[in-house]
């Protein structure tokens, strides 16, 4: 179908006195039977597209000036937030970051997205679009998203799996109208409505993201305008495992072992079956097995993993599990450290993680040897699973590190991958380095 087709569409799906009929027609997602907000709705507040000042931010600390994308990433419309609650990478798209129409190269803009897609399309991962701020000076033309589509071929669409579209409107709703001819059903239901940031915490961590401070806002006035959900505490189940300390789990375990039983029993799982998996860690996992998972764990109930007989669920709990943590393995007081590691001499980077990783509580430094130990067996495997140590570290970075307050920005998250490759990379001279210490002390 024709660019012009599509527009003369969408101008008809928009005046069309049927127009909530043809809406109704589209069946994208389980989430589809939502309250669509209007573009023109009475209260000021409540337009998502009202004109608005595109939201500036200070360039990321470690973008050089001469970096061929430097115009599109100092804007930080396109970021990396870590992983969501299925161990799958978040892309984040900011709408409202993005300039005039007149002052953004909106063919670089595509290619700095497929850019930072490259370094993940490999592995499992989730997009999160911001609408809100998408207003008629900045959207882009209906002849850029539709090459936009097109350039997106398989390499992108075959591991993505979600498109999370955060506080939508009709606006979005007709255009995907327009694209459902080219938009394939398996790709269709992959499309999530999220109306407001609690419908999203369900699939990931909103407070590790670094989201716009308009979003939220925005987001405050939706949801005071809605009728408030009664709040409902969670109460820490008597055998619960995740989201607990890792002293404190040991303090409850009757048995005092020093390796938590989830990560105990996914890493020998994992060391039996899944060193020459071939995507190892990079895979997601059917989400009604990862949450009964979960649930067997976190009531006290044996888990078997040979009777769910899928290696990239015991790895995916695995991740869970370091994710759920109330603090990264490697702990906040490293963080600094560990973004600015890049910094140290590459002959002195051993000693130096030696003596971060000695500055760990007990059960932290237990808990990463026993963890790096798996990694190791797994990138010792690399030519049959194609999990090198930088792959790995792709995956496991953000896995062992977060900010305290704020999402694994563009900025950080390099680093912190760099300082989880040196680990793996270093993991004998690290830990025989550390362990003498311990001796000597």
């Amino acid at each position: 179908m024709a660019t012009a087709d599509l527009l003369v569409d969408l101008q008809d799906d928009l005046v069309s006195d049927d127009a909530s009929n043809v809406l109704g027609q589209l069946k994208l997602s389980p989430m589809d039977d939502k309250s669509w907000p209007l573009e023109n709705e009475d209260d000021e507040d409540l337009k998502s597209d009202k004109v608005c000042t595109p939201e500036d931010v200070e360039p990321p600390p470690n973008l050089k000036w001469d970096d061929p994308f430097y115009d599109i990433a100092r804007r930080q419309i396109v970021e990396v937030a870590g992983d969501d609650n299925y161990g799958r990478k978040v892309i984040v798209f900011n709408a409202c970051r993005m300039p005039p129409i007149h002052q953004l190269d909106h063919t670089k803009l595509l290619q700095y997205l497929k850019h930072t897609l490259d370094k993940y399309v490999e592995s499992d991962y989730s997009v999160v679009y911001f609408h809100y701020g998408l207003t008629s000076q900045n959207k882009p033309s209906f002849a850029w998203l539709l090459e936009a589509y097109r350039e997106f071929d398989r390499k992108y669409k075959k591991n993505i799996k979600a498109l999370y579209i955060v506080h939508p409107t009709r606006f979005i709703k007709a255009l995907l109208v327009v694209f459902k001819p080219i938009i394939s059903m398996k790709f269709g239901r992959k499309i999530l409505y999220m109306n407001h940031l609690g419908e999203l915490e369900q699939f990931l961590k909103c407070d590790r993201m670094v989201i716009p401070a308009c979003v939220k806002k925005f987001d405050e006035t939706i949801r005071a305008a809605q009728k408030p959900a009664p709040s409902v505490q969670k109460k820490q189940l008597p055998h619960q495992q995740f989201g607990v300390d890792l002293s404190r789990l040991r303090a409850n375990d009757p048995e005092k072992r020093a390796i938590p039983l989830v990560v105990e029993e996914t890493v020998n799982y994992i060391k039996k079956h899944g060193l020459n998996k071939e995507g190892i860690f990079r895979r997601s996992a059917n989400i009604s097995l990862v949450r009964e998972v979960l649930d067997k764990y976190n009531n006290g109930i044996p888990v078997d993993f040979t009777v769910y007989g899928d290696v990239h669920l015991a790895a995916v709990i695995l991740k869970t599990f370091l994710r759920e943590l109330p603090e990264p393995l490697l702990t906040y007081d490293l963080y600094d450290q560990v973004v600015s590691f890049g910094k140290v001499p590459v002959m002195n980077q051993a000693e130096t993680v030696a003596m971060m990783i000695r500055t760990l509580p007990e059960v932290n430094c237990v808990v990463l040897q026993y963890l790096l130990g798996l990694l190791r067996l797994v990138a010792d495997n690399s030519e049959q699973n194609k999990m090198t140590p930088s792959n790995l570290a792709l995956v496991f970075g953000p896995t062992l590190m977060w900010a305290k307050d704020a999402a694994i920005s563009l900025s950080a998250i390099n680093p912190i991958n760099y300082f989880a490759q040196s680990l793996l990379e270093n993991y004998s001279r690290i830990f025989s380095a550390s362990s003498e210490e311990t001796v000597m002390s």
